[in-house]
């Protein structure tokens, strides 16, 4: 049988099974290196331990996993120097133990011992993940860096807050901001979890059943830096419930990104105009040259669906499958690391995006409405001894005589209150004051100056106990 032109695929790790090479359209299809191989590191690392836990169950001697070790340090500074372009195997683990079997011989062929690339590759992409997680958890904290640091800014300064994107009630621009930050604080929660359900040793359950020698697996756990041991080799070696717990993080990153970048883009437009993205990160057009646009806020809010979707495709992958492992499960790497990787360059640019944006209080003075604060006056009437439904009632019906006048709320005439309830005192035109309303909302978690001067202190002390565990 002749190979196709291109890759030739070197003797597999299970070939002594079969009479005839794999066809060449399996070839393409049975390839992983192009997506495992970023693993070498991982899967040298727990050779290493392996080899260790090998001599300690009486397997190896001392000087053969001295030479393996030597070899194994060998492999890894060739990859570091070569790469792994050429490489014909299949998968990472061939490739690493074909180049330790050229560097120290035939005691190479004795490092698998006890070991599957089933319980192998669980230990890699675990490894990996931990350290993933980890990054992932310090650009988030560099995000929140930034929010609480524009919170800071706009303490003072007052916005309309919207529900259903038309204007609300008041609120202080910092609220805005820690909003957000809030929601992050929360995706680090959960990508703090994912990093602990990934912290669990799955070496030595071999393919299915375990390892039939007596190789120290706490010693293992130890060594690798992992906080468990898996309890059942069955479950382990087809275990990717944790790639499921970090890729539904990175889609709640993803969902809270958009909703940010939306925020973005809606308030540095002109319409809006409360914000001003710095030249970093806008880009222009190349037509029209008064354009700047808030690319990293619109390619921010783009990456969610990738990170949704790739949440998709592992429980999808995962939905169907009988006990044990089977090799579906290859699939699960390229939605984790495609999660990983696209994290790695949005949270960056939307930190920076946020770090050097400006509010514009005077924008945002300009385009609020007295009917804003139609609730105060509700509140106001409350205060007086009238049932909130009735004041409801009372206000909608001067909100609707003001737009009919065409005038503002607070410009009407103060017999038009009396005229709308009797409770309403010579005091009342003192409601339309941006600062007292937000200062009359002073419960935990309100907008009031010193409830958000808390809630900031809140923020960073939830952000350094969450970073320093």
């Amino acid at each position: 049988m002749t190979e196709p032109a291109g890759r030739q695929p070197a003797k597999g790790l299970w070939g002594g099974r079969f009479v005839a090479g794999m066809a060449p359209e399996m070839v393409p299809l049975n390839l992983c290196l192009p997506v495992d191989g970023r693993l070498w590191r991982e899967d040298i690392r727990g050779s290493v331990a392996w080899a260790r836990a090998l001599w300690g169950a009486g397997v190896l001697t001392e000087a053969e996993v001295k030479q393996l070790h030597e070899g194994l340090d060998a492999v890894a500074e060739r990859i570091g120097r070569e790469g792994l372009v050429d490489a014909p195997e299949e998968d990472i683990h061939s490739a690493v133990e074909r180049m330790l079997r050229e560097a120290v011989g035939e005691v190479a062929g004795k490092l698998h011992t006890g070991r599957s690339r089933n319980d192998q590759a669980a230990t890699d992409v675990r490894l990996w993940g931990m350290a993933a997680a980890e990054a992932v958890l310090l650009d988030l904290g560099r995000l929140v860096e930034a929010l609480i640091g524009l919170a800071e800014s706009g303490l003072d300064d007052i916005m309309p807050g919207y529900t259903h994107l038309q204007q609300a009630q008041p609120i202080r621009a910092s609220q805005w901001a820690l909003a957000h930050a809030w929601a992050f604080l929360r995706d680090a929660e959960r990508m703090r979890t994912a990093r602990a359900t990934a912290a669990v040793l799955p070496l030595g359950s071999g393919a299915i059943a375990g390892c039939p020698f007596p190789v120290d697996r706490e010693a293992l756990r130890v060594e690798l830096g992992f906080e468990g041991i898996s309890e059942n080799s069955v479950d382990t070696v087809s275990d990717r419930d944790w790639i499921c717990d970090l890729a539904y993080a990175g889609a709640m990153i993803g969902v809270h990104l958009s909703r940010l970048g939306e925020d973005l883009v809606l308030f540095s437009s002109t319409e809006f105009g409360f914000i001003r993205l710095s030249d970093g990160f806008s880009t222009g057009s190349s037509l029209m040259p008064q354009k700047r646009n808030p690319d990293a806020a619109e390619l921010a809010r783009g990456k969610a669906g990738r990170l949704v979707g790739n949440l998709t495709a592992l429980l999808t992958l995962l939905k169907g499958l009988p006990t044990g492992y089977n090799r579906d499960l290859q699939e699960d790497k390229e939605a984790l690391f495609d999660t990983v990787d696209t994290l790695s360059v949005t949270l960056p640019a939307t930190t920076g995006a946020v770090a050097t944006a400006r509010f514009r209080p005077e924008r945002m003075r300009a385009v609020m409405d007295t009917q804003l604060l139609a609730t105060d006056l509700a509140d106001y009437l409350v205060r007086r001894g009238v049932p909130f439904r009735e004041s409801h009632e009372v206000i909608g019906r001067l909100v609707r005589r003001a737009e009919e006048s065409g005038v503002g709320l607070s410009a009407l005439e103060p017999e038009a209150f009396s005229q709308a309830h009797e409770a309403f005192g010579d005091d009342v035109l003192r409601v339309f004051d941006w600062e007292g309303a937000v200062d009359a909302r002073d419960g935990v978690g309100g907008t009031s100056r010193r409830a958000v001067l808390v809630q900031l202190e809140a923020a960073r002390s939830s952000l350094s106990a969450l970073l320093n565990r």
